[in-house]
C-alpha cells in the first residue's frame, strides 16, 4: 500500500513537468488570438494545443455567424485545415 501511494505521489509531481514541456509561449497565444480576431472568430485560449510537429490545434473556435470549427495551424501559424463541428 505504501508503494502505491508513493507511486501516485511521484506521478502527480511528474505531471506538471510534462505539461510545461508542451507549454505554448504567451506571444504565440497572443498571435493566434489576434489572428482569430482578424478572422472574426473567437475561442478560449486554453483550448489551444501544441502538436508534436510544432503545429497547433484550435478546438471549439466560434466564428461570425455562430459556426463552430476545429482549426489546425502549422508551426508558422498558417491555417492547414478547418473542420466544422
Amino acid at each position: 500500500m505504501k508503494y502505491t501511494v508513493l507511486a501516485l505521489v511521484a506521478l502527480g509531481l511528474a505531471a506538471p513537468v510534462h505539461a510545461e514541456s508542451h507549454s505554448i509561449p504567451q506571444e504565440t497565444v497572443d498571435a493566434i488570438m489576434s489572428m482569430l480576431t482578424d478572422m472574426e472568430c473567437q475561442m478560449d485560449a486554453g483550448d489551444i494545443e501544441m502538436e508534436d510537429d510544432g503545429g497547433f490545434d484550435l478546438d471549439d473556435v466560434i466564428c461570425k455567424g455562430g459556426q463552430q470549427y476545429d482549426i489546425r495551424l502549422d508551426a508558422d501559424l498558417n491555417e492547414v485545415s478547418r473542420r466544422a463541428e
